[in-house]
């Protein structure tokens, strides 16, 4: 294969790693975020949260670089169970505690209000992204066991999103090179974003961290190691196209034996696939190599980098071939006198 290690390795450091001022701006909103959901809820009498937990790509460092700004961050709230009681005493219910959240949160200075949704409130911003915020709460069962539920659409489930946060780093921890595979699971995750059309019908974020942990290819080379996985990913699905939830028994991220945004993450890491075929032809040229990487991300970046190393290399061959023409005249001078002046050749 066709070595493109140091190029997969500068792109994932230009355009895929989230930049610092965008993290700095992310946690600022989230700070601002917090304080305003505690204001609200003093303000209307609502019980306090206990703690906030940061949760998903953000706590998991998967968040990816997005020209349009399109960043979903995850910030979990949670409750005592004993505090979340309406007016009567009764227990207040997932639905119930998901308005409270909103209501106390929306202080009327965001431009498109706050919405309820089936497993969160929904925060959004003018730059593009937004801010989920989960409700749980949580108690202690007759063991001293601390228990959370999320307030879901179908009612309190059991769930703490930091079981999916603590497998992460397990499996971080348990791989040859984890450093490597959050760099995969971004890569991959880029890919699956590299296309507008693709949007809402590929396999989730979530879905493509578990399958990449699942499926990791390590190699001392970014490229192989990104190729290996790909092509790991694209035989499991031909396989089995489920893909189970990490920290939640019998539960699954996909739906079914047949899923459709499953199906397409195989299909499209198929077509990834056949884009770089060339790589392994043996007279393949830096120039194709580069092009096929464009082809697989979407992206100019590949061979606008092999042109500058190009351009570098001209612009210090010049130097140096002038600098050997004029070594070559004054050598031709020096002779010119030697021979022609003096009574020593007379």
């Amino acid at each position: 294969m066709y070595d493109c290690d140091k190029d997969v390795c500068a792109y994932h450091k230009d355009e895929v790693t989230l930049p610092k001022t965008d993290q700095d701006s992310m946690r600022s909103r989230r700070d601002a975020n917090r304080k305003r959901l505690r204001d609200g809820l003093s303000k209307a009498n609502d019980p306090a949260p206990s703690e906030f937990v940061k949760q998903g790509s953000y706590a998991m460092k998967t968040m990816l670089r997005d020209a349009a700004n399109d960043y979903d961050i995850d910030d979990g709230v949670y409750f005592w169970k004993e505090d979340l009681v309406g007016d009567r005493g009764a227990e207040k219910t997932s639905i119930q505690a998901r308005w409270m959240v909103r209501d106390a949160i929306d202080d009327g200075s965001f431009k498109t209000a706050p919405e309820v949704r089936s497993n969160c409130v929904r925060v959004f911003y003018e730059k593009g992204y937004h801010v989920d915020v989960p409700v749980y709460r949580k108690s202690e069962d007759d063991d001293g066991n601390m228990v959370h539920e999320l307030a879901s659409s179908s009612g309190w489930k059991r769930s703490d999103a930091r079981d999916v946060t603590q497998w992460f780093e397990d499996e971080r921890s348990n791989s040859t090179n984890g450093t490597q595979l959050r760099r995969l699971v971004r890569l991959i995750k880029k890919y699956a974003k590299s296309r507008s059309s693709w949007k809402g019908g590929i396999l989730s974020g979530f879905g493509i961290t578990v399958i990449v942990t699942e499926c990791q290819r390590i190699d001392s080379r970014e490229d192989q190691a990104l190729y290996d996985t790909m092509k790991a990913i694209r035989d499991r699905l031909n396989w089995n196209l489920v893909v189970k939830h990490p920290v939640t028994p019998n539960d699954t991220i996909t739906s079914g034996d047949n899923d459709a945004k499953a199906r397409m993450l195989r299909d499209k890491l198929t077509q990834a696939l056949d884009w770089l075929a060339p790589l392994f032809e043996w007279d393949c040229t830096r120039e194709k190599a580069l092009g096929c990487w464009d082809k697989v991300f979407n992206t100019t970046y590949f061979s606008e980098r092999g042109e500058e190393e190009a351009r570098a290399a001209a612009s210090y061959a010049a130097p140096i071939a002038t600098s050997a023409a004029l070594i070559g005249l004054e050598s031709r001078t020096s002779a010119s006198v030697l021979t022609s002046g003096g009574g020593r050749h007379a």
